[in-house]
């Protein structure tokens, strides 16, 4: 059954995307309890599972049931394109206890007798230390199971909104939501989800929140009632290279015609990236990977575009067909 939002006029202009580290610190956590998400995720299971023993998870856990609603202050809508963990935790913190409450109590009318368990009564009994108990977790879990890999998760998000961001503008809102993933439709100013229960929203002028996202696969997430901004969460593009180590050689040919280093850089960019993104994968100085870029830029093999303070780089045809393995390089020898 489906969930649908209906837009008015003022909807359409107020519609943006956004990268959230709590987003994805805390769909991390839900990752960990659901093998179903773990395909794309085996080396990060490996890199995290000292770090996991020492968390205590479990009353985040508590509040994820396997179907149904989880609450919506400790994820709510990022509140701005690149907002910064400590920004939106801060947020989490300043939960209204009193809404709090009620969130976590739907949410555990999900699972059959959580309510009445003891760790449920505790929660709903003192929902002011429940927040802070559920912050503070969230915060332990971010800086195990997320910090470490930040730069590169958060390219790979950047890289989806700068490509879907251009295709908003090529084909209109109407055009892009359907092919941000295929369980998305639109039709005369409705979006409607695929979705495990019925749910209508009519939206007044807040329009909506569009993120991609690396631990919600293969899930698309949809939701927030009011006073939250309706929110859709979404797979984002290019997770199957996410955890892929670069090459451990670069093809030989492609050394010779343009140097190690800017070849290193040119057989990396299979994804948009940035300069810190590709100076982290590559284990290079910032100042070296800027100087290879703007070299494969001046010859053609790249293209760059900018997205709020960051600008990413791009292979051209003839650079991908470079890139890929010498193609090109090795008729050239």
């Amino acid at each position: 059954m489906p969930f649908r939002i209906h837009f008015g006029q003022d909807d359409l202009l107020r519609c943006r995307f956004a990268v959230s580290p709590l987003w994805e610190t805390q769909e991390a956590v839900r990752t960990l309890r659901r093998p179903d998400r773990h395909t794309y995720h085996p080396q990060w299971l490996r890199r995290i599972r000292e770090a996991g023993r020492g968390l205590d998870l479990s009353a985040l856990w508590f509040l994820m049931p396997q179907r149904g609603h989880s609450p919506d202050f400790l994820g709510p809508p990022p509140i701005g394109p690149a907002a910064r963990f400590e920004e939106e935790i801060a947020g989490v913190r300043a939960s209204d206890p009193v809404a709090a409450r009620d969130d976590m109590a739907r949410a555990l009318a999900c699972t059959p007798g959580a309510a009445e368990s003891p760790k449920g009564r505790a929660l709903l009994a003192d929902p002011a230390a429940a927040v802070r108990e559920l912050a503070d977790t969230l915060e332990a879990a971010w800086h195990a199971l997320i910090e470490p890999d930040w730069p590169r998760l958060r390219a790979l998000l950047e890289a989806d909104v700068a490509f879907h961001s251009r295709r908003l503008a090529e084909v209109g809102l109407g055009g892009l939501l359907p092919e941000l993933d295929r369980r998305l439709s639109w039709d005369a100013g409705t979006l409607t989800v695929e979705w495990r229960g019925e749910h209508v929203r009519r939206l007044s002028g807040e329009g909506l929140v569009l993120i991609p996202s690396v631990f919600s696969w293969p899930d698309v997430i949809s939701g927030f009632d009011a006073p939250w901004q309706p929110t859709v969460a979404y797979p984002v593009r290019g997770i199957a290279g996410l955890w892929a180590e670069p090459a451990e050689r670069t093809p030989e040919s492609l050394v010779r015609l343009l140097g190690r280093g800017r070849a290193a850089v040119l057989a990396a960019l299979d994804t948009p990236d940035t300069t810190t993104g590709l100076a982290h994968r590559l284990g290079l100085a910032p100042s070296s990977v800027s100087a290879h870029l703007a070299a494969l830029r001046g010859a053609g093999l790249l293209v760059s575009r900018r997205y709020g303070h960051h600008v990413f780089y791009e292979c051209t045809p003839l650079g991908s067909a470079l890139g890929t393995g010498g193609g090109v390089a090795q008729e050239l020898d």
